[in-house]
């Protein structure tokens, strides 16, 4: 059950005005390693916002975001979940999003359509592995942060340190708006400098907020950091560092409008703490929200290009420009076909047909739900600058962009990394394999990073995705919510092919059947891709086209490339994908009656298999950015098992008094069953986090292993 009964959610929804000033509509996410309090803080945000009138828990499987029951038994979030709360009068749509490196690709299709982010650290552990990920995300999409340090409460809880680590792993720039006044068991409150006062707490449920003076004990301190912060604060803004220079008193209005200003640039992060698990500290987050983080008007109007000609097209945050739309997330339930949409600018409105210019298709919007995790409210629009779910749409997908069929435009896509694991499953009977059919088509549909694979010469199904964890929640998924009965392989590694060194092919393709015949000759120089070249190429090639002389037509050039792609798909040593090749067509010849662009393509696929045989080919293997946290005693147990799975000691730093981290590199298909390795060396002290680093070279050992399919 979730912690709010239907008729108090339809009485806490109908409060939300729809239609709300666009400048008080804020669009953030919540973002962070897990385990560092995401969902914790989400769930006093609606608390406090009155959506719900009892805190869930995510330890007793009773948060509201963590509607899952993957999620419930686990005590992490799987999915992100989209919420609209209200806050002094202005209109917060949330999306609480996962912490896992597993689930990735919810936390960048999230903040895709976000304005802004509250960036949770764990105080204790500082800026972890997921922390370091989600920032980079985070300033990929240009999207301004607030940091807040949580657990102020646990013993060992370090600010400063937390901050310094800002700086050190995530080259931020944090201002600091608030200390904690205490720490550990002694943490009362927290020190607010923007109004220079105390903020303590007089019950358990953080609604009993009291303002005080700050102790003469601390003043010295909050008058130091209070200096401090408006240095960086005026540093973004020349009439401030005028005045500041000059000693000329700054308003607390002028130091808030440079903070914000410095905000939204990205320019600064300010800093706040508390302790959401013993409720301190949120609401005041929530007053910088509004404060600070923007509103759709704030952000730059968004850019698309005509889908027919490419040429470039704005559209800013306005209900009277046409309508721009981007579908960030599927998901299907037993509502139907939910579509998560962001609206750039127009009016989305329930009936109305819109056009998907990837495809040319029509579609006519049906029901609009405004959401509260997984229950949600129907509405009759949605307005420029809103976020909400769209059902009745049987041909978009994620990434896709609406838009009005009279003013087409075609919004940049969300680009997600490729699976790296792999299992074999098998459905038990006829029935089963019907149902898991229907049931991974759904999934695929609502996680891009989830891929089907049918191997015809085995008849054998894969289904791929980026860990363990990954696969094992989608195969969950799988037997209870489409009752399919199935047995799952061991997981496998996702290798790739490439080649180490230049070859140049020149081929030719004849076919002669009675009538007019089949001809092309194409003279390919394949050579690895230069990492310099690496953002010139689309997905792992990099086709040039140095024709001289008009020897191929201009109209056959695309025919060759697509069918030297088309090869890339299937490598010559095991049969994985080929990855990192610059192929330059510098020759070839065609025939006037002969030649087609079918000919081309089947030459370009000729040349790249003869070329892969030239060039060299090797076996890539994923390896992985491994951190261990290991208390003292068992490093030496822990670096010599990472040594023994082929790992690469890449650094070891103290983490906190007696602990220590150990970085290392090591590949994928090593790392399976580590966990309960790592709980036996440490005696179930130690705990490690693990990303996607890069595609080594595998050694001849394992090549074999590949090749004899035995891994």
């Amino acid at each position: 059950m979730l912690a709010v009964n239907a008729r108090e959610l339809d009485e806490e929804m109908a409060t939300l005005n729809p239609s709300f000033e666009l400048a008080k509509v804020r669009n953030i996410g919540i973002i962070a390693h897990i385990d560092a309090g995401k969902t914790t803080v989400t769930e006093r945000v609606l608390y406090y916002t009155g959506m719900v009138h009892k805190i869930g828990e995510t330890h007793e499987g009773s948060a509201t975001t963590d509607y899952m029951a993957q999620e419930r038994e686990r005590g992490i979030t799987i999915t992100s979940a989209a919420v609209t709360a209200g806050w002094d009068d202005h209109q917060i749509n949330i999306i609480d999003t996962p912490g896992h490196v597993d689930f990735t690709a919810e936390v960048q299709r999230s903040l895709r359509v976000l304005d802004g982010g509250i960036t949770v650290f764990d105080s204790v552990a500082g800026v972890e592995p997921q922390s370091e990920t989600v920032w980079r995300q985070a300033s990929d999409y240009n999207v301004p942060r607030l940091c807040f340090v949580n657990k102020m409460d646990r013993i060992g809880a370090d600010f400063d340190r937390c901050v310094n680590m800002m700086v050190d792993r995530l080259s931020a720039n944090p201002v600091i708006i608030q200390v904690p006044y205490g720490s550990g068991e002694n943490f009362q409150g927290i020190i607010d400098l923007l109004n220079m006062q105390l903020i303590t707490y007089g019950n358990d449920e953080g609604t009993d907020i009291r303002y005080h003076t700050i102790p003469e004990s601390h003043r010295e301190m909050a008058e130091t950091r209070r200096e401090e912060m408006i240095e960086k604060i005026v540093e973004n803004d020349e009439y401030l560092t005028m005045k500041f220079l000059e000693e000329e008193p700054i308003t607390d209005e002028e130091i808030l409008g440079a903070l914000r200003a410095g905000t939204i640039s990205g320019a600064l992060h300010p800093v706040m703490c508390g302790a959401a698990l013993k409720n301190r500290g949120v609401q005041a987050l929530l007053n910088m929200v509004v404060a600070l983080l923007p509103s759709p008007l704030d952000i730059p109007p968004i850019t698309g290009e005509h889908p027919k000609d490419g040429s470039e097209l704005l559209r800013r945050a306005d209900d009277n420009d046409p309508l721009a739309a981007l579908v960030f997330k599927i998901v299907s339930d037993q509502y139907g076909r939910l579509a998560f949409t962001r609206v750039y600018s127009g009016v989305l409105k329930a009936g109305m047909m819109v056009v998907n210019p990837a495809n040319g298709r029509r579609e006519r919007i049906g029901r609009i739900l405004r959401m509260f995790a997984d229950r949600r409210e129907d509405v009759k629009e949605i307005h420029a600058g809103d976020i909400a779910a769209v059902i009745g749409m049987k041909e978009t997908f994620t990434g896709d962009t609406l838009c009005a069929p009279a003013s087409p435009i075609l919004l940049e896509t969300i680009t997600f990394p490729a699976p790296v694991v792999e299992v074999a499953i098998e459905p038990n009977t006829k029935a089963d394999q019907d149902k898991m059919g229907i049931g991974m088509r759904k999934l695929a549909e609502e996680d891009p990073t989830f891929l089907v694979e049918v191997d015809d010469q085995l008849g054998q199904t894969k289904i791929k995705g980026m860990g363990e964890l990954h696969l094992e929640v989608l195969v969950d998924r799988l037997m209870r919510e489409y009752g399919v009965e199935a047995r799952v392989g061991r997981p496998r590694v996702a290798y790739r092919e490439t080649i180490t060194r230049m070859a140049e092919v020149d081929t030719t393709f004849r076919r002669q059947t009675g009538g007019a015949g089949q001809y092309a000759r194409c003279a390919i120089r394949f050579e690895p891709l230069p990492a310099d070249e690496k953002d010139e190429a689309v997905g792992e090639l990099y086709f040039v086209d140095a024709i001289r002389g008009g020897n191929i037509p201009k109209e056959f050039i695309p025919a060759v490339k697509k069918g030297v792609a088309q090869a890339m798909q299937g490598g010559v040593i095991a049969g994985y994908p080929v990855v990192g090749i610059k192929a330059s067509l510098v020759d070839g010849a065609f025939h006037e009656v002969d030649s087609s662009e079918i000919a081309f393509t089947i030459a370009g696929s000729m040349c790249l298999k003869e070329g892969i045989q030239k060039g060299a080919p090797v076996i890539l293997e994923p390896s992985m950015r491994v951190e261990v946290v290991v208390p003292d005693s068992h490093t030496g147990a822990v670096v010599g098992d990472i040594s023994a799975r082929r790992g690469i000691i890449t650094g070891m730093e103290p983490h906190s008094e007696g602990i220590s981290v150990i970085k290392a590199q090591v590949p994928l298909g090593e790392m399976f069953g580590y966990a309960n390795d790592l709980r036996n060396n440490t005696q179930g002290r130690g705990n490690f986090s693990m990303e996607f680093d890069t595609y080594t070279i595998a050694p001849g050992d394992i090549a074999e292993l590949v090749k004899s399919g035995a891994l």
